[in-house]
């Protein structure tokens, strides 16, 4: 069972990998310092793209982790939709914040949960 959800799973595999979240992650870094409109506008798409690609990850293999920083990235996209687009003000440093939150939320997100409870979820059948 596990062999079979190890093939499924988009993290394990380098190509997934690289096109689900190591592009979307370049285009974060690399619009880190554009115009604010324009870094809202990669932000977002890339968060979005990368919680969609945690959610399907998840319902195709279930990988724990994804269960977790799926809704956390979509979260994060609206966050940052939020003070891009000046709805919300997060302070003179809120991208930088930002940054921080969405780094460390997601590293936490995939480490505690596989540490607790294994790469794969074991209330899934099949």
């Amino acid at each position: 069972m596990a062999g079979s959800r190890r093939k499924l799973d988009w993290v394990g595999n380098t190509r997934s990998f690289a096109f689900a979240w190591a592009m979307p992650i370049a285009a974060l870094a690399s619009a880190a310092f554009a115009p604010t409109p324009a870094r809202t506008v990669v932000w977002i798409g890339a968060l979005v793209w990368m919680g969609a690609a945690c959610l399907a990850n998840a319902s195709r293999c279930g990988r724990v982790h994804c269960y977790f920083t799926g809704p956390f990235l979509l979260l994060m996209a609206v966050v940052v939709g939020l003070h891009g687009f000046e709805m919300v003000y997060l302070g003179p440093d809120g991208w930088t914040w930002l940054a921080i939150s969405i780094a460390a939320g997601g590293f936490l997100l995939w480490w505690v949960p596989e540490h607790a409870w294994g790469k794969f979820a074991t209330w899934r059948s099949g």
